[in-house]
């Protein structure tokens, strides 16, 4: 295959122009994430054939569909599961995990638990919209207090799921966490998680502009989007809303490091010894 230039990044070389236009909805983060994530690719060199993008169930998943690289779709919740066992047959593969805050962290968490304790060699960008935005607008783990959904009409009661928290707790090699807002930092810091020898997990804050920011009247696309800056959205009583993940307590950027060993490299190493005569 031919190596694409890397004085100009154009994402069109990236994709499968075939099956354009987009199924995105008009103001979604999650076409913004996809930019920042082949722009990270183009930067980092990484050759189309050597790239191998797993996806789940959900608008994050149907993302990876339009990447012209080694694709697969998996199951709901099972990306990381997936992507476990064709980073350790193929370690010679750039193996990155496109999935969403219900994918991940509801009926994928346990995964994502395991993903960070074994520290294996790929990178998981979570795309966090606070919504279950294809599969008929139900609360997801990340969804802010107070927000309405199809199964919270009353406005949710539950707390947020502090997704880069579990995963340095968890012990993944590198976390970070950026905005859409933000897509040249986006792109550096997904750049960084690649670069890094381990499980990188970065968290990118999206938008669901129509299934939940209609709902919860959050105003145009690009108001929901500039939003991302302060961390913090009126309800649907006007009252200020919180997102623990954003406003004060929100961080953006390298949240944790740690370079322990990589578990694929450790583990063939422990196979080698085994069978050496």
């Amino acid at each position: 295959m031919d190596t694409l230039s890397l004085d100009t990044f154009d994402i069109r070389a990236y994709l499968r122009e075939d099956l354009l236009p987009h199924f995105m909805c008009p103001g979604c983060g999650h076409g913004i994430a996809l930019r920042a994530l082949l722009w990270a690719v183009h930067e980092r060199g990484i050759p189309k054939d050597r790239l191998a993008v797993v996806c789940g169930i959900g608008c994050s998943g149907r993302v990876g569909a339009y990447i012209d690289a080694n694709t697969y779709h998996t199951t709901h919740g099972r990306p990381l599961a997936f992507a476990t066992g064709l980073a350790l047959a193929r370690p010679d593969l750039e193996v990155v995990v496109i999935t969403g805050d219900g994918d991940c962290l509801a009926i994928g968490g346990n995964h994502l638990i395991h993903a960070c304790r074994r520290n294996l060699n790929m990178t998981c960008l979570m795309l966090n919209n606070e919504i279950y935005g294809m599969t008929g607008g139900q609360v997801s783990p990340t969804t802010g207090g107070g927000r309405l959904t199809s199964t919270t009409p009353y406005g949710n009661a539950e707390p947020t799921f502090d997704a880069c928290a579990l995963a340095i707790a968890a012990g993944a090699g590198f976390v970070g966490r950026g905005m859409t807002l933000q897509l040249p930092a986006l792109k550096t810091l997904i750049g960084e998680g690649l670069a890094h020898p381990g499980f990188s997990f970065i968290e990118a804050i999206s938008d669901c502009t129509e299934i939940f920011g209609r709902k919860n009247d959050l105003g145009s696309a690009p108001e929901i989007i500039l939003r991302q800056k302060s961390g913090m959205r009126p309800d649907t009583y006007g009252n200020i809303v919180d997102r623990p993940f954003q406003a004060k307590a929100m961080r953006i950027g390298v949240l944790g490091r740690n370079d322990r060993p990589e578990y694929g490299a450790a583990y063939r190493a422990a196979v080698a010894a085994r069978i050496a005569p």
